[in-house]
């Protein structure tokens, strides 16, 4: 069970799709290596787009799709890789809650994880997760929570957007 009491929270709007990619690339550039993303929100509320977003922002070419089919996709960068798994169609998690527990112990990786709910046990107490309601066709409410480690990736985040 995560500790609320280390998180700190930030909230920011997104207007577009435009917008939510300019979010994510903005959280994307700040990536080091070791981060853990957990991606909360309704089908359709954006989580893909803003990993788009983190991904273009990190310095990758890869083309991102959503994982839900794969459960995992793999986007390479000059000494660091996001893993991105979606659990979203996984009744139980099996084998991958390992491979997802030794990728979140690779410092040389980021992960970014869409409905984790399934493998919550696994995921550290220091995380960021980003939750996104959609509040409208074309609104998104962003909601970021975030533990000491990951604040480096929220820093000025809503004053970029001025």
């Amino acid at each position: 069970m995560r500790d609320m009491s280390i998180d700190k929270m930030l909230e920011i709007a997104s207007t577009s799709l435009d917008d939510t990619l300019k979010i994510g690339s903005r959280v994307g550039r700040k990536l080091k290596g070791g981060e853990v993303i957990e991606l909360v929100g309704d089908v359709g509320a954006g989580k893909t787009v803003f990993v788009r977003g983190l991904v273009q922002g990190f310095g990758s070419n890869d083309v991102v799709a959503s994982p839900t089919f794969t459960i995992s996709r793999v986007y390479h960068g000059d000494e660091t890789d996001i893993h991105h798994f979606d659990f979203y169609r996984l009744h139980e998690p099996g084998i991958i809650r390992a491979e997802l527990a030794e990728v979140i112990e690779d410092e040389h990786v980021v992960v970014a994880i869409e409905w984790s709910d399934i493998v919550e046990d696994v995921l550290p107490e220091d995380r960021l997760t980003v939750s996104i309601q959609a509040t409208d066709e074309n609104t998104r409410s962003f909601k970021f929570v975030f533990g000491p480690q990951h604040t480096h990736l929220c820093e000025g985040l809503a004053e970029e957007r001025q």
